[in-house]
């Protein structure tokens, strides 16, 4: 556990050394905007095992994709049915329309409405139960590994002299 602190402080000190300045802009879109309802949706098929009961169509639409291939912004949408759902990466999601019933693992349960925003962590599930038609915007997050997470909330401390909050 020793090593893996001093791992962590030896690589936050070193991130924190390099001015932001220095860091080379990754190649690329830096701006993306698309009116969401005017993505081309793909069929992208519930897995035949998580489907609880109906026959739940599901259609994807990758809006935008981060430099480093670890996050991403989609459109997704969904017809009646009931399912499970695996969330391999951190997904923010936004209802755009329709609802979706929840049931998380702990058993906390919500409707989620047009204009509702939830989280879901990476590497849980949830029962999602759809009567008639859901879409939604989701930012996904593929989650750090944790000494990584641990050096990296390292740094913005000492960045923040301590500061937890959210900057602009």
């Amino acid at each position: 556990m020793a090593w893996k602190l001093m791992l962590a402080s030896a690589v936050a000190m070193a991130a924190r050394s390099v001015p932001y300045a220095a860091v080379a802009k990754p190649a690329g879109k830096s701006f993306v905007a698309h009116a969401s309802d005017l993505l081309p949706l793909k069929s992208t098929p519930i897995n035949p095992d998580w489907i609880v009961s109906g026959n739940p169509q599901a259609r994807t639409a990758e809006h935008s994709r981060g430099h480093d291939e670890a996050s991403l912004t989609a459109i997704w949408d969904c017809t009646a049915g009931e399912f499970r759902w695996y969330f391999g990466w951190d997904e923010t999601v936004m209802i755009l329309e329709g609802e979706v019933h929840i049931t998380a693992e702990d058993g906390t349960e919500r409707t989620l409405c047009a204009g509702d925003v939830a989280f879901f962590a990476g590497g849980t599930w949830a029962s999602w139960r759809v009567d008639n038609y859901v879409r939604k915007v989701a930012f996904l997050r593929k989650p750090f590994p944790k000494p990584l997470a641990i050096a990296y909330r390292l740094r913005n401390m000492l960045r923040n002299n301590g500061n937890q909050g959210i900057a602009a």
